[in-house]
């Protein structure tokens, strides 16, 4: 009768049913310690999207508003920025679908070749594995600047100065994303699965794309936030390389913006510093799922 009756009570009756078996202190104490960590975690909240917030208000606000101090609430004078921002002769349309163009690109040649090294050392076994391994970590301990001059030299000397392929195929070889899917590899991959793939007769590509690559969703989405904002940044590498104005980056033509006329005029400036973070916004709106996802499932795992 009594198991009976413990199937027929509801969910909420069972909830409370426990919570009376626990002492009156320690309900206090738990609802005390989770409401401090829910106000704590609002206030970073706060402090991370106010200056996000400030921004775009600023962009939406003439000067005149902007000198009279900081507000909390937008103004009527996006339209007017933005037709101000585009007025000139800087390339800015172009210099954002250049960025977008390099940053996707170079992430995603990223994401395959570095996942696809990565494979290579959790999948076989072969004569100098170890070595090359130690070279890709002695890599990710030199500091990018040191190679400037030797890379700008090979550049120009290939004959792709003031091209986007400098830009975009060195990323082919990232040392600090083929350790980043080591390590994931190292906790995630099941042999199993791609040797149970060998014996259906599927080959190492197809294996490699249409089972292995999935299973990496988390890992993809983490390492394309990374990929995408560091050369969506990167301002040194294009102006190194690139001399056609056309061809500028956003970041570049946003240092262009810094003249006598447009040093001037704020809320224009405020416009084009927001629309440097959008995209970057918009990129992990798009990915973060697939992190939380990957979370969610490793934290059901048994």
């Amino acid at each position: 009768m009594t198991e009976q009756t413990t199937h027929l009570m509801t969910q909420s009756e069972i909830h409370q049913l426990a919570k009376k078996e626990i002492p009156l202190k320690q309900r206090i104490k738990h609802t005390t310690v989770t409401t401090i960590i829910y106000i704590c975690c609002c206030l970073m909240v706060v402090v991370c999207l106010l200056p996000l917030w400030l921004l775009f208000v600023d962009a939406t606000r003439s000067t005149t508003e902007i000198n009279q101090g900081m507000s909390l609430i937008p103004s009527g004078h996006l339209v007017i920025n933005f037709n101000s921002l585009m007025s000139h002769d800087f390339p800015i349309m172009q210099a954002f679908f250049n960025s977008v163009l390099i940053s996707f690109s170079s992430t995603a040649l990223s994401l395959y070749f570095s996942t696809l090294t990565a494979y290579s050392f959790v999948a076989y076994r072969y004569k100098g594995q170890k070595a090359i391994w130690s070279i890709i970590l002695i890599l990710m301990m030199i500091p990018g600047q040191l190679s400037m001059i030797g890379f700008y030299k090979l550049v120009v000397d290939m004959g792709m100065y003031d091209t986007y392929w400098p830009l975009i195929i060195p990323a082919i070889a990232g040392p600090g994303a083929v350790f980043f899917f080591k390590q994931y590899f190292d906790a995630n991959f099941s042999k199993e699965l791609v040797e149970a793939a060998r014996i259906d007769g599927s080959s190492e590509f197809r294996t490699f794309n249409l089972i292995v690559l999935p299973t990496l969703a988390p890992a993809l989405a983490t390492n394309a936030i990374f990929g995408i904002v560091s050369s969506w940044n990167n301002y040194m590498g294009p102006l190194m390389l690139l001399s056609s104005t056309e061809k500028y980056t956003f970041p570049m033509i946003s240092q262009l913006l810094k003249t006598d006329r447009y040093n001037t005029d704020l809320g224009a400036m405020a416009l084009a510093v927001f629309l440097t973070i959008l995209p970057l916004l918009v990129v992990y709106a798009c990915f973060s799922r697939f992190i939380i996802r990957g979370v969610a499932i490793g934290g059901g795992k048994e």
